[in-house]
């Protein structure tokens, strides 16, 4: 029997994962798809943007979330009924793809597919992982322990060891292609130089290939043919060995309010609450008074970009609403009031 190739998207909080996906709907090429998507925080916004595509080759049904937690951490009790559901189907789909929560291990998930009502029926074609290169270029999440130690030294608010490098490598040891993204925003002389560094974090053969805006050639994501789960011995973890991993150094909240009468406004003041709380990323659907269509945004670090998506549907309710991530210890209550005036 066929099984059904199976392509997981990793990457850190805001690499454009979703971005990425929607690029590989709109060019499926005839292919029938189906996404999982796994989010950490309360509101689907990954979801509700690929839901957005309204392409033929992936129909909303086809689109499931897990919002339950993260992914790698729930497998019995998420992931495999979902699979289960979707492969059973009379008409499955032609290629299943997964998008992760930047905080999600790839192992385990990988591992879940030697689940024996899943083995025979879907396989792993490839784990990818989404890089963002201006991100690695500020060595805001660098894989250069040296670096990384020194840095913390120097930075005496810091009192306690970030995981965030674990995950980084453990998505980079796991991969079978790097999509390092956002390549223009970065000096094409300090790309090689990106490059050289994210392959030393990979395994032998692993390919890295450069892409903008999450545009790239379905043809070369899909059909990698790798079968990920017969081969995770070559895949190490920070993590093997322990039954599972927890995220208690994160923390995620929502924000919601009415119609915003200032975008711009609001861009400023969330560029301020994320320099004065460190906060690692911010997404959400926003109401802008007078306009027709929803305003989505999107923040990593201080970089915030936002986008008019599309109008909002008859009887929708226009709602304003942001997750917010950050580590553990973030000043709820601070960010809270400091969106208050400018949240509707």
């Amino acid at each position: 029997m066929n099984r059904i190739p199976t392509t997981v998207i990793t990457g850190f909080l805001g690499a454009g994962k979703t971005t990425l996906i929607r690029h590989l709907i709109a060019n499926a090429g005839g292919r029938r798809l189906a996404l999982i998507i796994n989010e950490f925080g309360d509101v689907g916004v990954d979801g509700d943007l690929v839901k957005g595509c309204n392409d033929a080759t992936c129909p909303e049904e086809d689109i499931v979330e897990l919002a339950n937690g993260c992914i790698c951490c729930t497998v019995a009790d998420d992931f495999l009924p979902t699979m289960t559901r979707l492969l059973s189907r009379p008409n499955p789909p032609e290629h299943i793809i997964i998008e992760t929560s930047g905080l999600a291990l790839p192992k385990p998930l990988v591992k879940a597919f030697q689940w024996p009502d899943i083995r025979t029926r879907a396989t792993v074609d490839g784990v990818i992982a989404l890089i963002d290169a201006d991100a690695v270029a500020a060595g805001r999440f660098a894989a250069d322990e040296a670096a990384l130690a020194a840095a913390r030294a120097a930075d005496q608010s810091l009192d306690h060891d970030s995981p965030l490098e674990e995950l980084f490598e453990d998505q980079l040891a796991c991969a079978d292609m790097v999509v390092l993204n956002k390549c223009d925003l970065v000096e094409t002389g300090a790309l090689a130089g990106i490059e050289a560094a994210l392959a030393g974090e990979t395994r032998a053969g692993v390919r890295i290939v450069r892409a903008d805006h999450g545009v790239i050639d379905a043809a070369v994501l899909l059909g990698i043919g790798a079968g990920a789960e017969d081969d995770l011995d070559t895949r190490p973890s920070h993590h093997d060995g322990e039954e599972d991993h927890d995220h208690d150094d994160f923390d995620s909240f929502v924000v919601r309010g009415g119609d915003v009468a200032d975008a711009a406004a609001l861009a400023d003041r969330l560029g301020t609450l994320i320099a004065a709380h460190d906060i690692l990323r911010v997404k959400g659907m926003i109401a802008v008074a007078g306009k027709a269509a929803r305003l989505v945004v999107q923040a990593v670090g201080p970089r915030i970009q936002h986008h008019f998506d599309r109008a909002w549907h008859p009887g929708e309710a226009r709602a304003s609403q942001l997750v917010v991530i950050g580590q553990k210890g973030m000043d709820r209550a601070a960010i809270e009031a400091g969106l208050a005036g400018v949240l509707g």
